[in-house]
């Protein structure tokens, strides 16, 4: 059986889908944080790596993280999200443009600025063995034995039980991205899509790609055609919609 640790190639359970808000002594209920997914391997006497959902190498994008792996008391892996926080909440764009860039002068001036941080809510690997199968509530006691101390670069999620629907109208008011709902007994599994993670989601807005336009019946923009990457990585279309746009900007998008 290979070991989770040494192989490095998780791909992170999957929510199963978005919820309305509701109360359930079965359930936890943790913020959503509008960040980007990421798999942290922290060993104290060997360092950190963090990989994303596709399993690529994001220390060299978050330098700052690098020293992670002395905030827990043993070999470990988590599951977690890169965050930016920018005027007191996650800002998504700016952890995503982090992820985008190679020059390693702009990223050194970009961990000063706006420094990365990893927020774990899951635990899989503890000390020497897979713990991904035990109960949710089981795990998240290995994951506070775990840590050591919470930092500005380092912490875990916090949660609350049975509170859903009060939970979720203090994000609202707080104008964070949502919460998620998770079931006391469920295991975690890898890869997989399952209902015991539901997204409950405040924000309307939502970051897209434009992947190409409609034409008129003269050959000119009509509709743009929407997109947007999913939890696995992969480019769904969202759909369409018309917006008026004027002839400059129309020639732009026709080019």
């Amino acid at each position: 059986m290979n070991d989770l640790f040494e192989t490095k190639n998780i791909k992170p359970m999957l929510i199963g889908e978005e919820n309305d808000a509701f109360d359930s002594k079965d359930y936890i209920y943790e913020l959503k944080l509008d960040g980007e997914r990421c798999i942290a391997y922290l060993d104290p006497e060997n360092g950190t790596e963090l990989r994303n959902k596709r399993n690529v190498k994001m220390l060299p994008k978050v330098p700052e993280l690098s020293e992670i792996h002395r905030q827990v008391k043993f070999r470990c892996i988590l599951d977690g999200e890169l965050a930016v926080i920018k005027d007191g909440k996650p800002d998504f764009s700016e952890i995503q443009r982090r992820s985008m860039m190679t020059n390693r002068l702009k990223i050194e001036l970009a961990s000063k600025q706006y420094p990365a941080c990893f927020t774990a809510f899951d635990i899989l690997y503890y000390q020497d063995h897979s713990v991904n199968l035990l109960p949710l509530m089981e795990r998240k006691k290995l994951l506070d034995e775990v840590i050591i101390s919470d930092s500005a670069r380092f912490a875990k999620s916090r949660y609350i039980e049975e509170k859903g629907i009060a939970f979720y109208k203090l994000a609202e008011q707080r104008d964070l991205e949502g919460i998620v709902a998770k079931r006391k007994g469920g295991l975690y599994h890898i890869g997989k899509r399952t209902r015991d993670w539901l997204k409950i989601k405040v924000m309307q807005d939502e970051d897209l790609l434009v992947l190409g336009y409609q034409p008129d019946e003269g050959g000119k923009v009509k509709d743009l055609i929407l997109g947007y990457y999913d939890e696995e990585g992969k480019l769904q279309c969202r759909g369409k919609v018309y917006l008026g746009i004027s002839e400059e900007e129309r020639r732009i998008i026709e080019n």
